[in-house]
């Protein structure tokens, strides 16, 4: 995906009224709210940040100089809109309305106790609030008031950092960061996103704050996790995340795929900075988020399984299993979920040696039936996987490596299409098996199904009824069954 130049889109909102580009039922109703309220509102943060980008954005937040419940029901009278979620502990309203979500708040000062991220709230000034942002793209505001609708308040230059690509705190980084340190994240996710740079005196804040992310949920810190992992250039995150030292703390696990030991002369790739490599790779094919996730854990396990030996040197000997176990407790403490998208991620994991392996030696029908018996559904996102496993500099080795996968895919077609294997089913049921041989549900069963299903990925028989049922019947006579 080609980075786009976030400069050349840009909107100059200097010295020029807004009104046009904030028309519409939703900021109407606010402003007409507010009128009936006697209280100045303004929509602020993202959006506005959005609309100067010439970015689209569906979310939309409010402030009010007064209660933002208040504003919110009035604005819901008005658009007609039914169902308002209040947060009265907070002040805050929310509804959607035409496939916005929409959010209310009164302006306000915060304060914070050391080991909490909930707030001491007081009622306060716009300015106030815009000082309470995190960074100064997100702290602009445009005014919904009949005297100045549409003019720009712009008190910490959001609109120069926009225009000189920067992430920058409004007011002293370590206090912005110390007060709610999912900030953190959120500088290197927007940085990511963006292609931002984040300034000096923030990284060097984040750096220093970096142990305060322990008292941040781990739920809140996977969304912007997740955010960097579905960015055009991930990697870009996942370096600042290590040079801040935050990675070391949320995910130790991928921290510690990074270095490079030598021993006799002879030194291992840097597993951190392949894995990089193969997500970027990855990124440039699918905007799948677990395809990606199984990108960043393939190699998860090499540190683990790391051993040098005098004659090859170093070797990762089962580093695919070994990761495929590690997936479950990875997805467990990151808060990411336990279902079908962990068991795929599994799979891929377990499976990505597989069809480097076939690219290495005669490929037997055998060795391809099994692959497309275990791959299943999720062959091709496997495949997708492999080649962007591919991260040599010499550019002749690469190209070597695709055209041998090429072949492959050619071969795994054909044997798919000839024996129809993929997310085969068996054959014959263990009902079958048992009124077959006239037995009670036991050991046999599972033994004559499970060699049913190697002779057939074997070639030994085809996938058909009558070859089924003749090495059934041979089976079972094997096993001192006889066919009632």
């Amino acid at each position: 995906m080609a980075k786009k130049n976030v400069t050349n889109r840009y909107l100059c909102a200097k010295n020029m009224n807004l009104r046009k580009h904030i028309s519409g039922p939703v900021f109407n109703a606010v402003s007409k709210a507010g009128e009936s309220l006697d209280k100045p509102v303004y929509v602020i943060g993202g959006y506005v940040r959005d609309l100067l980008l010439k970015r689209k954005s569906k979310d939309l937040d409010f402030v009010i100089a007064g209660s933002g419940i208040e504003l919110a029901k009035e604005t819901a009278k008005i658009l007609g809109v039914k169902k308002v979620h209040y947060y009265k502990n907070f002040g805050t309203a929310a509804f959607k309305f035409n496939g916005s979500e929409i959010e209310f708040v009164g302006a306000r000062k915060e304060s914070y106790q050391r080991n909490s991220r909930k707030p001491i709230v007081e009622n306060g000034s716009l300015e106030d609030d815009q000082q309470r942002r995190d960074f100064t793209i997100n702290a602009m505001a445009i005014s919904l008031n009949p005297a100045d609708y549409g003019e720009l308040i712009d008190p910490f230059n959001g609109q120069q950092d926009l225009q000189n690509k920067i992430i920058r705190t409004p007011l002293e980084p370590k206090i912005t960061f110390s007060d709610d340190p999912l900030r953190m994240m959120r500088a290197i996710r927007f940085s990511t996103q963006l292609d931002f740079k984040i300034t000096d005196q923030s990284f060097q804040a984040i750096r220093t704050q970096c142990k305060r992310i322990e008292i941040i949920s781990n739920e809140r810190i996977i969304v912007e996790l997740n955010k960097i992992i579905l960015s055009n250039t991930p990697s870009n995150g996942f370096k600042k995340l290590y040079d801040s030292n935050l990675l070391h703390i949320f995910f130790p696990e991928m921290a510690n795929l990074q270095g490079v030991e030598v021993i006799k002369g002879n030194k291992h790739k840097d597993n951190f900075y392949h894995t990089l490599e193969v997500l970027d790779n990855i990124s440039k094919e699918s905007n799948q988020l677990y395809l990606r996730w199984a990108a960043i854990l393939h190699d998860i396990a090499k540190p683990a399984t790391k051993r040098f030996d005098e004659k090859v040197g170093w070797t990762f000997h089962g580093h695919e299993d070994r990761g495929a176990r590690m997936v479950p407790g990875i997805f467990k403490k990151l808060k990411l979920p336990l279902d079908a998208n962990m068991k795929y991620v599994q799979k891929l994991v377990k499976l990505h040696l597989r069809p480097i392996a076939l690219t290495k030696e005669t490929i037997s029908d055998a060795a391809l039936r099994r692959l497309l018996f275990d791959a299943g559904d999720d062959l091709e996102d496997l495949m997708t996987l492999c080649k962007a496993d591919i991260t040599s500099k010499n550019p002749q080795k690469v190209k070597k490596y695709l055209t041998r996968f090429e072949l492959v895919e050619a071969k795994l077609k054909d044997v798919e299409e000839r024996d129809q294997i993929r997310n085969w089913q068996p054959p014959v049921s263990g009902e079958t098996i048992m009124k077959t041989f006239g037995i009670k549900p036991s050991r046999e069963v599972g033994i004559i199904k499970d060699s049913i299903k190697e002779a057939i990925l074997d070639g030994m028989i085809l996938n058909n009824e009558t070859e089924v049922e003749q090495f059934m019947l041979a089976k079972g006579k094997e096993l001192g069954l006889r066919a009632v």
